[in-house]
């Protein structure tokens, strides 16, 4: 019988996978975490990161791309190794943390072919059904001999027995998104004219290789998902119908089908494999419910892409679209989102910016913009108890001001926030209008929310003082001020058709149309440029650093899908040139050949960027014990703004 939990019957709803049972019908999507030694074995982070995916309430962790031949498969420096039985104490240690929390554990294995990285693989050459070579990957690719393939079909089998004998639970086989398996099975990347190549039959030779001698090497009793594009999105690949006729021969070896979209030969398709903002949510859903209808098929099937809360997640499964879900990101800002549906307030989960901060980088690791707490060591984990109460005092409710309120009081601190607005959240305000902000909208409402009820004594439309600052006779200050728009002195930045950005995106300035010169191409300036060409008017950006560095700071994903939809709505992009005045006519700038011209303009938006708020100093020496936090200390992101106030906080 079912039982309803607060409106989410089918999501908490166990689902029969193979011959295991989850408890939920959630599955931790699979991403690289960045939390390996240089050993490409789990550290501690990754150990205790993976018990906390377990504690969210999901059915099933699949850890992110793990290639199952060190030589020729990777494609990511970070990967987790799984092809070696020196790794089988460590890999133990990961199943351990997921059944302590109680959820199931997989691993998604994968070979790159043509995606291989030059840098990491110990061949010259990158293997592939075809000679395919993709740009910033190898040049010289190795069309794949007999040997070659059943080489990676055994590399599968061993990877999956390994993690079998180290308890896992289940193995995703990553057949999506223009990795091998795909890159066979799809036309667009498989020219061959043997036995693995031309017809659908001979193209799914392959896969199918390695899906029967994985379900050979662990048996009936342990869970195979296989991950595949619904639609590479690229002319000439798999559709939709494709993917069903394989999934009616595949499922004689699978247990679960995970839909995703994309293909990597394709720039665009990328949006579709790992969606930005800019995206609509749960894309993917109409692959799933075409699987999912065809009466062939027998296997349940998941759906992964921007599925972005549990309400979202319970509309797909109730709907008969897809009997599970796969998410990553919004387990990431909100590792507490299922448990907090659970018991009857989905609201209260913190949203997620599908701002892809998330994703490691050179140097990096697993992280999230709105969530400071992710995989970090126990001291910062979750705030302690302070080991002396404390009164301080909070100069601005903005991000940083917000994030060191409620990190204080949860410390058990006292505190006093003078905030001089009506509203919390401070910029955020001004940035969460535009028509692909929905989620920055959501976090706003969230964080005013969640802040005005975590304790602190919020003081409203009082601006601090030294005075009113030192009255509350404070054993710590927290200076949130945030940032102001810069204003450079550029002749008729003053002039009536001349407005700030945040005025623009606000809605509080409404341009009607016509050409409009934007004046600063950082990712707000060009970010107000899309909305007003969205909105019918005729743009350019332009700024003096160079055109291949407008957008820069942001995830190469999110920023490549900007400067792709600025070039759709026919945004100008006018780069290494210097704003010198703004006049009648339009605005006169002055390139790198010393040469004037004047770009027409009815308006001109004025995003010449943001500086720190001056006002901070009035309160850096007041008492010995004073912290500057987010724009006021360094002007940079939402992510820093509430990592560099919760790290502060955490030590008062």
């Amino acid at each position: 019988m079912k039982v309803p939990f607060n409106n989410f019957e089918h999501l908490f709803e166990p689902i029969k996978v193979g011959h295991t049972t989850l408890r939920s019908r959630v599955e931790f999507s699979p991403m690289v975490c960045d939390l390996t030694l240089s050993t490409c074995e789990a550290s501690q982070n990754y150990i205790d990161f993976v018990e906390s995916q377990a504690r969210s309430g999901v059915g099933l962790i699949t850890l992110g791309a793990t290639p199952v031949d060190r030589t020729t498969a990777p494609d990511y420096p970070a990967e987790l190794d799984v092809t070696s039985d020196d790794r089988a104490t460590n890999l133990f240690l990961l199943s351990e943390a997921a059944h302590r929390g109680g959820a199931k554990l997989s691993a998604e294995l994968v070979h790159a072919g043509l995606g291989a990285d030059p840098a990491l693989i110990k061949t010259p050459y990158a293997l592939a059904p075809s000679n395919f070579p993709l740009p910033e990957r190898c040049h010289y690719i190795k069309e794949m001999d007999q040997h070659d393939i059943e080489y990676v079909v055994n590399c599968f089998a061993d990877c999956a027995l390994r993690l079998k004998k180290a308890n896992f639970d289940a193995v995703m086989i990553h057949g999506a998104h223009g990795n091998l398996l795909a890159q066979f099975m799809s036309p667009l990347t498989n020219h061959r004219n043997d036995i693995y190549g031309g017809s659908f039959e001979n193209r799914i030779r392959f896969p199918l290789m390695v899906l029967k001698a994985v379900r050979e090497a662990v048996g009936p009793d342990f869970i195979i998902e296989y991950r595949i594009s619904g639609d590479e999105i690229a002319e000439g690949g798999i559709k939709v119908n494709d993917v069903i006729e394989f999934l009616k021969v595949a499922q004689e070896y699978i247990d679960l089908v995970n839909i995703s979209a994309g293909i990597i030969v394709d720039v665009r398709s990328q949006y579709y494999t790992m969606p930005p903002y800019f995206r609509p949510k749960a894309a993917n859903v109409p692959y799933a419910r075409a699987v999912k209808a065809c009466p062939d098929i027998h296997i349940p099937v998941s759906v992964v892409g921007s599925i972005t809360s549990a309400e979202l997640a319970e509309e797909i499964i109730a709907s008969g679209a897809a009997d599970m879900v796969a998410m990553a990101r919004p387990l990431l800002a909100d590792l507490d989102m299922l448990n907090k549906a659970w018991h009857g307030h989905p609201e209260d989960a913190r949203p997620c910016l599908r701002c892809w901060n998330c994703a490691g980088s050179f140097g990096g690791h697993l992280s999230c913009a709105v969530n400071p707490q992710l995989a970090r060591t126990p001291r910062y984990s979750k705030p302690g108890k302070a080991d002396v109460k404390k009164k301080v005092v909070v100069v601005g409710g903005g991000i940083a001001g917000c994030q060191a309120a409620m990190t204080l009081t949860e410390r058990g601190h006292d505190v006093v926030v003078f905030e001089k607005t009506d509203k919390l959240g401070g910029l955020l305000n001004d940035i969460n209008k535009l028509s692909f902000k929905d989620d920055m909208l959501a976090y706003t409402n969230w964080l005013q929310k969640t802040a005005a009820k975590c304790g602190a004594d919020f003081r409203m439309n009082t601006e601090a003082t030294p005075e009113l600052v030192m009255a509350e006779n404070p054993d710590a200050i927290v200076v949130a001020t945030g940032s102001v728009p810069a204003r450079p002195p550029v002749p008729g930045i003053d002039r009536e058709n001349v407005y700030n950005v945040l005025d623009v995106d606000s809605g509080r300035v409404k341009i009607p149309g016509g050409k409009v010169v934007v004046c600063g191409g950082g990712l707000s300036g060009c970010e107000s440029a899309l909305q007003l060409a969205m909105d019918g008017c005729d743009v350019t950006v332009v700024d003096m650093i160079d055109e291949n560095d407008f957008a820069s700071g942001i995830h190469s994903i999110t920023r490549e899908m900007l400067l792709m939809l600025m070039n759709d709505y026919k945004v100008k992009k006018v780069g290494g040139h210097i704003v010198r005045s703004i006049g009648e006519d339009g605005v006169t700038v002055e390139g790198k050949n010393w040469k004037y011209q004047t770009l027409e303009a009815d308006y001109v938006v004025d995003a010449f960027g943001m500086v720190k708020n001056p006002v901070a100093d009035q309160f850096r020496y007041l008492i010995p014990d004073v912290y500057v936090v987010g724009d006021a200390y360094e002007v940079r992101n939402i992510k820093y703004a509430n990592l560099k106030a919760y790290d502060d906080c955490c030590n008062i």
